[in-house]
């Protein structure tokens, strides 16, 4: 009876390990087949609904991880599809979307360019998961070049102002999206540093603020969609610049307390 209840206990650890590491994917997976579908919708003439369905995948890619992390749910292979969605949703996807409304009209040059971005995606992603195997440090607290999907939503961003209130920009979008292309794919390739949000603490005193300011942010997105996104847009890119000031300040400080520590050794 006993070795019966020890057996029992033993498939009930294993069906629980097993749930959660598909639920993570699952969502991951249901992220993917939304970075398909903008895709269609795209080709449909339905670009609204194509940048509609790239921000809910990059909100899914936000909390995929996130989730897998808080159930405890990691695995190598949730870890190799989020790569593999990620290319998709803000790699392919944005490049078809992007190419449908405006690169199409550029020729052979507006598919090479396309194809410059999906590869930069792809290469990004590459780093990031040989980057993620090291040993962890303060340097977790940012990204090597901006995130992927982050990536997908600015190289939109042209689109997203063309449908947006924001009108009195007179923009020649032959010019502006291949510029935008080109810009992104070095972001994406470079190692400027910009914040990873990965390790924010939060005071409990503080926490129904930022609930409340979540919340607030998710209702403009409702109301003001397009509005809402370019705005979000200039500020991350904003950020980027904030975030390399306060990489160098942390990189100089961590250099001046390792070199007082070696002088300290070397005097004993």
């Amino acid at each position: 009876m006993a070795w019966l209840k020890k057996q029992n206990k033993n498939i009930k650890l294993v069906s629980n390990k097993k749930t959660r590491v598909i639920l993570p994917n699952i969502l991951t997976l249901i992220g993917v087949c939304i970075g398909l579908t903008s895709i269609k919708f795209a080709f449909d003439g339905k670009f609204e609904l194509s940048i509609i369905a790239v921000i809910v995948a990059a909100i899914i890619d936000g909390l995929d991880g996130r989730i897998a992390r808080l159930i405890k749910g990691t695995s190598k292979v949730g870890k190799e599809l989020d790569s593999l969605t990620d290319v998709i949703s803000f790699g392919v996807a944005p490049a078809f979307i992007m190419y449908f409304w405006a690169l199409s009209e550029t020729g052979r040059v507006g598919w090479l360019i396309s194809l410059i971005y999906v590869v930069c995606v792809a290469l990004r992603l590459a780093r990031f998961n040989v980057s993620s195997n090291e040993e962890s440090s303060w340097k977790d607290n940012f990204f090597e070049g901006i995130p992927s999907p982050a990536g997908g939503v600015i190289v939109l961003m042209p689109l997203i102002l063309s449908i947006s209130e924001f009108q009195f920009l007179n923009l020649n979008y032959q010019i502006v999206v291949p510029i935008m292309f080109i810009a992104v794919s070095i972001l994406l390739i470079s190692k400027i540093p910009t914040y990873s949000f990965k390790r924010i603490a939060v005071p409990r005193s503080t926490s129904i603020f930022l609930l409340f300011g979540i919340i607030l942010y998710f209702g403009l997105i409702l109301v003001y969609t397009f509005n809402a996104i370019i705005i979000s847009g200039a500020i991350y890119l904003l950020m980027i610049a904030i975030s390399t000031m306060h990489y160098l300040m942390i990189k100089k400080n961590v250099k001046t307390v390792t070199d007082e520590t070696d002088h300290h050794e070397d005097v004993l």
